[in-house]
């Protein structure tokens, strides 16, 4: 079914190439072979659209390229057009519309345009080249480019991304148009969730009464209600996967914190003795006592001197915070007797002996 779906989008392309080209007759086999293979509202279209330009022409045009020919046949179409059932003017919006340069220029609006100008200037031209309406030839690709521009313009990361880059489909175009000096198709596929004739009743209400049929999502863009709460659905299972994903490596942790604790072993010293810390040693540069297990020496492989210094560090980092302790309790004291007028009790705080801070000097001093 997808292989259908492809070549008969490419059948649908080849079809507007032709038409484009006025090949009625080519453009009309390639619409009813995408139609066939994958029947869609785009070939629909181009076959309606195809059998109106044929009866207007009289007859397909030849894949000669004549430059005689065509002066002729716009002379004649000229000619006849006081015949035809669309008006000067709506020809004049279908020519205006193809020798745009890009969306802004479709839609008559400058870049600084707000949302609210955006969608007024669609409303006026989308009144004036709706198909059923205005019947020029090339109305229903206008139609289909005011639309394309619309949508591009008032979804912000779409405009933001066409400001800086313009679309991929412009730029290709534009690279072939140096080479052969063609326009760029404003027409070619659909910038929107839904078609152009949906666009067209969702900004006047008709057709389908109940507007609400359309949602607007969170980037802008429009889309139909079932289409987003399918989407909302899917969102909410794809949230609840993400969830457990940022979880998992917070339930790792605990999972291995939990097992970490059946395994986790002694250290290899102590400051303090103790039954099971029973071996008393000495550290060799600060002298630091400190205190190991019976099997210390058969058990501990690593480097006896980085264990002595992380040994002095711990120590050391104790007795500069008892110390603060001991300054912070002799000040406590001296403060209280300044505000009791004690004299006695002030001279007792001031001569307090601070133990850890003498030990504290006394390491430094070696």
């Amino acid at each position: 079914m997808d292989s259908n779906k492809d070549e008969a989008e490419r059948c649908t392309e080849l079809a507007e190439r032709y038409m484009r080209e006025r090949k009625y007759e080519e453009a009309e086999k390639f619409a009813r072979k995408a139609q066939k293979l994958y029947p869609t509202k785009k070939a629909e279209d181009l076959l309606a659209e195809v059998a109106v330009l044929s009866k207007q022409n009289g007859k397909p045009e030849t894949a000669e390229p004549n430059v005689r020919k065509r002066q002729n046949v716009a002379k004649e179409s000229t000619h006849s057009q006081s015949n035809a059932d669309y008006s000067k003017e709506q020809m004049d919006h279908v020519k205006r519309i193809r020798k745009c340069k890009d969306y802004y220029e479709i839609l008559g609006v400058n870049k600084d345009a707000t949302d609210s100008d955006i969608k007024k200037a669609y409303k006026k031209l989308a009144l004036q080249l709706h198909p059923d309406k205005n019947k020029a030839p090339g109305a229903a690709e206008a139609f289909k480019a005011i639309g394309n521009a619309v949508a591009i313009l008032t979804d912000p990361e779409k405009r933001k991304q066409y400001d800086m880059y313009g679309s991929e489909e412009e730029r290709m175009q534009n690279a072939h148009s140096r080479a052969s000096h063609t326009h760029y198709n404003y027409t070619r596929g659909f910038e929107a969730d839904i078609t152009a004739e949906e666009l067209f009743n969702m900004f006047f209400g008709v057709s389908f009464p109940q507007q609400e049929f359309y949602m607007r999502r969170p980037g802008g863009r429009w889309m139909r209600q079932s289409e987003a709460q399918a989407q909302h659905a899917h969102s909410q299972q794809a949230n609840g996967y993400t969830t457990f994903l940022q979880m998992l490596p917070v339930l790792l942790l605990i999972l291995l914190t939990m097992m970490s604790s059946f395994f986790i072993s002694d250290p290899v010293y102590s400051l303090h003795a103790s039954s099971k810390y029973s071996v008393a040693r000495t550290t060799q540069v600060l002298k630091v006592p400190y205190y190991v297990k019976e099997n210390f020496h058969s058990e501990y492989q690593g480097s006896l001197r980085r264990l002595e210094i992380s040994i002095e560090e711990e120590y050391v980092s104790n007795l500069r915070q008892t110390c603060a302790r001991e300054k912070n309790y002799r000040e406590g004291i001296m403060w209280k007797a300044r505000n009791l007028g004690d004299q006695d009790l002030f001279m007792k705080a001031k001569n307090l002996e601070t133990p850890s801070c003498r030990k504290l000097q006394e390491l430094q001093a070696l």
